[in-house]
């Protein structure tokens, strides 16, 4: 008898306890339970939607079968009978090419994924590179109009490529909701499939120049470099009033037509979400009801009305696309990949019957984020996204890999487990709940060899070892950061990226001279401050430098001491280079502190060449050496040698 699918016993789980940064067990309230469970609760599939597999692997289907190739060529399977006079059960063959197919099932005429993957990911061998961590918006340079564009990457990867630079690691490039106010963070996008148009360098398009206005339009953008703090909302405005302009002169376009062809359903799609966007508000929850149904008929009667404004949309994605491209082809590009998206954004309504609803994810507690943390972001359903045959998680990677040398997935335990927070509650009494680990690890593993993109997992905070362990052996490089490891940065493993800080961390000027201290005490935060005195004179000592050593030459040391890492990649930040005191992010707040919105305080051409710029790129340019054979038990390797 044939038992009907259930779901993989690792996935949808909830754990009732779970151990906290500092060691202790932590046991979930019971109503956070409950909550969680009512989230959680679906009618069971009778049939299995997809089986991800690795290649080489055998797998079989009950009953007569055709394959279909992702390719389009088709092939019936081998069926062959057991000797107990079963049901014949058809075998894929083992040298299936790694991919999206389909299998037909003859008997129920019902169609199936079967998703082969490769074992890693793409890890050359042998690879030692080093990159600057740019926050793209901060990165302002003077022929910007308010933030950092790809023509200003493009500008800076040209001018660091001289000095070695092989890798830009950059801030979520990811779209927000086309309206006023604009949403800061890069963490929480309307869509991870598609870029942010504040990023559109528009005077660089060739068409934007032969605008009656454009002069005009170009020292209205440059004016707003002065402005002290990133202003999206006026940015915006601006830029898209610029891009209209623009769009009326456009007569079409090949590359075009190829790009809208290929992109298909998703960018339709999400075009679409913006045209209703700018009719009805950034919050679909709040849209009329008609149209809060993507798939629903007065959905598809305003993309036929409002083809314009659609094609529109997806012409600045075109642009953009070809704009990063560029960048991409000087110095790679590592693209961040968050954890979450906003939950009345474009991803969310699209992808709505896959997503819980009232729950946000975020972090327990920690030693540097005493409170907790609530990311506002909804998390997918394990079994509705598994049912999906996965399909937004795969466009979600492949939308950020586009073009990149690599990808870095933010809180990459999210593969494994996700914190739930039900909705009005506090971090602290959030709870676990796992995910289908092995078929997401799979899918990275594809899409990384697909695009020959490293992947980084940041495995910072509370990961337990044999998740890490998993990562290693999926050939994704672990995350070490000079602020949390104690022993010398020469001890540190190969397979890793490795830095000295964060966007949400202490930058070196703001550790050494306390200001940042001062502003989480003043911020009432609530700090470790034991913890950050720890770092600082672990910092000193491994430096040589004392509290009459400038800033600029503990940075300077401080590169010194992580080029020492035989770690693939090792990667310096911008503002480490112009010596910032405040750091990008500040957990735990809003309005209080400017978050993703402070640029850096030299122009971007004047950064790419100072010395303190030169002397970091010199320091972690030099051939770094091989890992060091792992202490003996019970050794322990010191920061200070």
């Amino acid at each position: 008898m044939r038992h009907p699918f259930r779901p993989s016993p690792s996935s949808g789980i909830i754990e009732r306890r779970y151990r906290d940064a500092l060691g202790a067990w932590r046991h979930v309230p019971a109503a956070t339970i409950e909550r969680i469970r009512s989230a959680l609760r679906d009618e069971p599939s009778p049939h299995e939607t997809v089986r991800v597999i690795r290649a080489g692997q055998r797998v079989t289907f009950d009953g007569a079968a055709d394959l279909v190739l992702e390719s389009g060529s088709r092939e019936a399977l081998r069926a062959s009978t057991s000797s107990s006079g079963r049901q014949p059960r058809s075998r894929v063959p083992v040298d299936v090419p790694l991919g999206y197919h389909t299998v037909e099932l003859h008997d129920s005429g019902r169609r199936m994924s079967l998703i082969v993957a490769p074992a890693r990911c793409h890890l050359p061998a042998g690879l030692r590179i080093w990159g600057w961590a740019v926050q793209l918006y901060a990165a302002r340079s003077r022929r910007s109009w308010g933030i950092g564009d790809f023509g200003d990457l493009t500008r800076f990867a040209t001018a660091v490529r001289h000095q070695g630079c092989r890798l830009l690691l950059v801030n979520p490039l990811h779209a927000a909701t086309p309206v006023v106010p604009q949403e800061p963070s890069p963490y929480s996008p309307t869509t991870r499939r598609y870029l942010n148009p504040l990023y559109l360098a528009v005077h660089e398009l060739d068409e934007a120049r032969g605008l009656p206005d454009f002069e005009r339009l170009q020292a209205m953008g440059r004016a707003l470099n002065a402005r002290p703090r990133i202003d999206r909302d006026r940015i915006f405005r601006l830029k898209m009033r610029a891009l209209g302009s623009v769009y009326r002169r456009f007569d079409g376009d090949s590359d075009f037509d190829a790009f809208v062809a290929f992109e298909g359903a998703s960018l339709r799609e999400y075009a679409t979400f913006c045209v209703l966007a700018e009719e009805y508000g950034g919050n679909w929850h709040e849209w009329p009801a008609k149209y809060r149904d993507p798939h629903g008929s007065e959905v598809r009667r305003v993309a036929e009305a409002r083809c314009g404004r659609v094609r529109f949309h997806q012409w600045i994605q075109w642009h953009l696309d070809r704009q990063l491209q560029r960048a991409a082809s000087i110095v790679p590009v590592m693209q961040d990949l968050p954890i979450g998206i906003d939950p009345n954004g474009a991803d969310a309504w699209a992808w709505q019957d896959v997503l819980a609803h009232d729950i946000h994810v975020g972090a327990p507690p920690d030693e540097f984020n005493t409170k907790g943390q609530n990311w506002g972001l909804p998390p997918f359903i394990p079994d509705r996204l598994k049912r999906a045959a996965y399909r937004p998680f795969v466009e979600t990677i492949r939308g950020t890999i586009r073009y990149a040398g690599g990808l870095r997935i933010d809180h990459v335990m999210g593969l494994f487990r996700l914190f739930w927070i039900p909705e009005s509650t506090s971090p602290a009494d959030g709870a676990y709940v796992r995910n289908a680990a092995a078929d997401l690890l799979a899918i990275v593993a594809l899409e990384s060899v697909r695009a020959q993109a490293i992947i980084v997992g940041e495995d910072l905070g509370t990961v337990d070892l044999n998740t890490r362990k998993q990562l290693v052996a999926h050939g994704m490089l672990s995350y070490r950061l000079l602020w949390f490891e104690k022993e010398d940065p020469a001890g540190y493993p190969e397979q890793a990226l490795a830095a000295v800080t964060t966007h949400d961390l202490p930058t070196i000027a703001g550790l050494w001279t306390g200001s940042d201290l001062a502003a989480q005490r003043r911020l009432r935060l609530n700090p470790n401050e034991a913890g950050l005195r720890e770092i600082r004179d672990r910092l000193a000592a491994a430096t040589l430098s004392t509290n009459r050593t400038p800033v600029r030459e503990v940075i300077r040391r401080t590169y010194v001491l992580l080029g020492r890492a035989p770690s693939v990649v090792v990667t310096a930040t911008l503002e480490d280079a112009a010596a910032v005191e405040a750091r990008p992010n500040m957990p735990c707040t809003s309005s209080e502190w400017p978050n993703w919105s402070q640029p850096l305080p030299v122009d971007l051409e004047k950064l790419a060449r100072s010395g303190d710029a030169t002397a970091i790129a010199r320091a972690l340019a030099r051939k770094r050496p091989q890992a060091r054979a792992a202490p003996r038990r019970g050794q322990r390797r010191s920061l200070v040698t």
